[in-house]
């Protein structure tokens, strides 16, 4: 599969956005204290990739450590569908593919992450 355009967002649908992305990349499990507790599998596109539909409004920023990692989440559903960040190449979003439309989780290439060693 190549890059595509996937709609995603919250589960009460108050956020909503489009991110550009290769679903046959490995998403990222990571064990840090958050992504641990939040299941999220992470995809990361650059910000000219994302577009925000709805909902900015709609969206709380908890940072923790370093704050360097900005992850937002629905104020209404508490779903945390995308964060925003600094990468090694400059500003970047995380997708989380569980809160993308259409996809099965269940055959999504994962890869682990160590961030509780960050």
């Amino acid at each position: 599969m190549a890059i595509q355009k996937h709609h995603g967002g919250c589960h009460c649908g108050a956020v909503e956005y489009t991110a550009e992305l290769d679903l046959d990349a490995e998403a990222l499990i990571c064990n840090c204290s958050i992504c641990r507790r939040t299941g999220a599998l992470m995809m990361f596109v650059g910000q000219e990739q994302f577009t925000l539909l709805k909902g900015e409004d709609a969206l709380k920023d908890y940072t923790f450590n370093k704050n360097k990692i900005h992850h937002l989440f629905c104020t209404t559903c508490g779903v945390r569908s995308f964060g925003r960040g600094e990468g090694s190449k400059g500003p970047m979003i995380m997708i989380n593919a569980r809160c993308l439309d259409g996809v099965d989780v269940f055959t999504q290439k994962t890869k682990p992450h160590d961030g509780a060693k960050l």
